[in-house]
């Protein structure tokens, strides 16, 4: 048999095959099973069922003006995402102005604080080295061991103890020696005790602990705000070796006071980045890739204008994904914006951190493509069949 009469028949063969495939919807050709024929996912995707981590298919569900009705009526104020790293630090963690953390005890003294006592109608215990030295140099410094020295009450214990404690101390040793005491204590210098604030805050580093309460707020503010990189949702707040997640995105936008927790010596602030808040969007799109959140909202209208909206040549409009996987059970969505009123739901449609968007290809792109990569090599063959070989006379070889 000769090559020549075997190659163009077997060309013609596979491209019969591979047609009459692709029109019958059959799985032979590469990306010929369209994904809009499925209200489930393909592939098993992990559930969380009750302790358990399972596999399980997922439902998708269309995107419809009920069910951006119902998503606004189940939707709470957020604390944070609660993925990656802060979900593990916050698991069974009391959350930030819970009644685990409590309110903010009264200042109490530590070494290196430096008070200034003074006794009314005795100058000589108030200014002894004149009245020209400013009030941190006049002050006295709590020594390392915790305690001061004040002419005829002698060494005394004050860490651990508020201003107001020390001056009753004092009254009632100065009693000894002056009648009706008239003393004062009060804070010159906050050196004892400091937070750390860092991350993608302006100016990291420590700040101290006043007697005025400082909260998560006034933290970052202390440290000049965030940086343009910084996620507002996840500031971590460690304390007492327990780290807690607290979204100060949820203060400014519902008014969550409760997550502006109270600050005390120790407390770790780190400000993490917003790196994290990304979205993708892929398929056929003018410019596929991801997405940086800004402050965590976005809609799946502003992801697809964002990535150049879908493609005119090669998409199909009606099967439009949202796949959501970073949850404990993960959610599909379908949009079938045939009609350009279907942007008014998507631009409803909120997307969260980590969502994949998806537009689906038509199915005579999907075809196009597949025969694309098999065109040259059926031009290839049928080139070589009808080359001539000098060798055998300008004939094909026979076997």
């Amino acid at each position: 048999m000769k090559m020549s009469s075997v190659v163009p028949g077997r060309i013609r063969h596979l491209l019969i095959a591979l047609a009459v495939s692709a029109l019958a919807g059959c799985s032979l050709v590469p990306g010929n099973q369209s994904y809009s024929d499925r209200d489930e996912s393909a592939v098993m995707l992990p559930v969380q069922q009750g302790d358990a981590l399972v596999p399980a298919h997922i439902k998708i569900k269309p995107i419809t003006a009920e069910l951006i009705v119902d998503m606004f009526k189940a939707a709470r104020p957020p604390i944070g995402d609660g993925t990656s790293v802060a979900r593990k630090a916050t698991e069974n963690a009391p959350r930030p102005g819970s009644k685990d953390f409590g309110p903010t005890p009264e200042y109490k003294l530590g070494p290196g604080d430096i008070i200034s006592i003074i006794v009314w109608d005795h100058p000589e215990l108030t200014i002894p080295a004149g009245s020209f030295r400013t009030a941190e140099q006049a002050g006295t410094v709590v020594a390392d061991d915790g305690t001061i020295y004040f002419p005829y009450a002698g060494v005394i214990n004050v860490q651990g103890k508020s201003t107001a404690e020390v001056r009753k101390i004092l009254s009632a040793k100065l009693a000894k020696y002056i009648e009706q005491v008239q003393l004062d204590v009060r804070m010159v210098a906050f050196r004892s005790q400091q937070v750390y604030v860092v991350g993608e805050v302006s100016k990291p580093g420590i700040q101290p602990v006043t007697d005025i309460p400082m909260t998560v707020i006034e933290a970052v503010n202390r440290a000049g705000g965030f940086t343009p990189e910084a996620d507002y949702s996840r500031v971590l707040l460690t304390r007492r070796g327990s780290t807690y997640l607290v979204d100060i995105q949820a203060m400014y936008d519902y008014g969550a006071t409760a997550q502006n927790a109270l600050l005390e010596h120790g407390d770790i602030i780190n400000v993490a980045d917003r790196s994290y808040n990304k979205i993708f969007v892929l398929g056929e799109v003018v410019r596929p890739g991801s997405q940086v959140m800004n402050k965590k909202r976005s809609t799946l209208a502003e992801a697809l204008s964002d990535a150049g909206y879908i493609s005119q040549t090669t998409s199909n409009p009606r099967w439009i994904y949202v796949m959501r996987g970073d949850t404990e059970t993960p959610e599909l969505f379908h949009l079938d914006s045939r009609l350009p009123d279907a942007m008014l739901l998507a631009d409803r449609f909120p997307l969260r951190p980590r969502d994949v968007v998806y537009v689906d290809a038509a199915a005579v792109v999907r075809w196009q493509r597949v025969i694309s990569q098999i065109l040259p090599t059926a031009v290839l063959l049928n080139t070589t069949s009808q080359t001539q070989y000098p060798l055998f006379g300008g004939q094909q070889p026979q076997y």
